[in-house]
């Protein structure tokens, strides 16, 4: 009786099917980034330059300690009451003269911050803080400047200061005139600088 011959498997398609499958995960498949603090450096200058001099009512000073603890100004604050306790430093308006603020809305006070232009928040940290409340706080200050450009943003153009960056991230689907859109949010940046320091400045009186 003859052997009959094993019949060959096709193995010509397998390449097609495994390329298919290779295809199917990179287009099903998401990968996760890490999420981070947007800040951006400042620009390379090969010559040094002393920093201009800060009077201290003018800095606002945030420290958080390797328990967790919160000191705003040498005073223990909760984390929830930090975002306004920043708004009222930065809208203060107590400057006069050529350091009036003509569109704060603070109480005046003339032992804080003369004007938001002058005016730094100086976040500090312990080696042993905790990195989540680290994250917290950085969170609340940057809302507190947010908040304030939302307010002028709405006085001057009737927008919140947050929709306008948003058109002009999609500025290709933008139906405004783009140009005017970024020259109103430099405006409005530049009544609300975002001075955010984690250095201590230099005081002086």
């Amino acid at each position: 009786m003859a052997k009959r011959k094993a019949p060959e498997v096709n193995a010509g398609s397998m390449a097609d099917i495994a390329f298919l499958l290779l295809i199917f995960f990179l287009v099903t498949t998401t990968i996760e980034t890490d999420s981070g603090i947007s800040r951006q450096l400042p620009p390379i200058n090969d010559e040094e330059q002393d920093p201009p001099p800060l009077k201290e009512k003018n800095i606002f000073i945030v420290l958080i300690n390797s328990n967790g603890e919160l000191l705003v100004e040498d005073e223990k604050m909760e984390i929830e009451n930090l975002k306004d306790e920043a708004k009222r430093f930065l809208d203060n308006g107590g400057g006069k003269g050529d350091e009036a603020c003509n569109y704060c809305r603070g109480p005046g006070d003339p032992k804080s911050s003369d004007n938001p232009i002058k005016a730094v928040i100086s976040l500090q940290n312990d080696r042993l803080t905790d990195y989540g409340v680290y994250i917290t706080v950085q969170n609340e200050l940057v809302k507190a400047y947010t908040e304030l450009r939302n307010r002028e943003a709405n006085r001057l153009y009737g927008r919140d200061f947050t929709a306008m960056v948003e058109d002009y991230k999609n500025k290709a689907e933008y139906e405004g005139d783009v140009d005017k859109l970024k020259e109103r949010i430099e405006t409005v940046k530049d009544m609300f600088p975002q001075k955010l320091s984690e250095a201590e400045p230099s005081r002086s009186n």
